[in-house]
């Protein structure tokens, strides 16, 4: 497919668990067409070079830069961002692990960096701190110094890990 530059193509994705459609023209930055076209402002844009994360989403379940992929090559993708997190009676276990370890100051990189931590936790069910200092690695904060984050995360694959071993396991675990 050829297009010009000042064209509008169609795009068609998942975006949250839910069809989604918007125009680009084939030079727009996906983080911009998720702001911009279908609302989605918890992306946030920070470098526009892949270098902070802070515009990082989930695609296919990965987690990527936004400001490094064109929305044209989101067509027929599914996407995650930041709002996939929060459940119908609040915030998710890893956000309320942020507030609650004080991960979080501005707020302006917390969602790509949660978007991370997500996929992380899902590859990684028991991570070491340096583990985590290395995902985290990828993400440039200015406030908090990270040490919160790294609480946070190390809470929250403890508490999925003790949520998923049986009861009768647990019992005589306690013993």
């Amino acid at each position: 497919m050829h297009a010009r530059a000042d064209q509008r193509i169609r795009v068609t994705l998942t975006l949250n668990g839910r069809e989604r459609s918007g125009y680009a023209e084939p030079r727009t930055q996906l983080c911009d067409f998720l702001r911009h076209e279908l609302g989605a402002t918890g992306t946030h844009v920070g470098c526009e070079h892949g270098v902070c994360g802070a515009c990082t989403v989930r695609v296919d379940g990965r987690a990527s830069r936004s400001c490094l992929m064109l929305a044209v090559q989101a067509e027929g993708r599914r996407l995650d961002t930041v709002e996939s997190l929060a459940e119908e009676e609040g915030l998710s276990d890893l956000q309320q692990a942020f507030r609650r370890h004080h991960a979080l100051q501005c707020g302006f990189c917390t969602a790509g960096i949660l978007m991370s931590c997500e996929e992380f936790l899902d590859r990684v069910a028991d991570p070491s701190e340096a583990q985590v200092r290395d995902m985290l690695s990828g993400h440039l904060c200015r406030c908090t110094g990270y040490t919160g984050m790294v609480q946070a995360v190390l809470d929250v694959a403890r508490t999925r890990r003790e949520a998923t071993v049986p009861d009768s396991q647990q019992e005589n675990n306690d013993v």
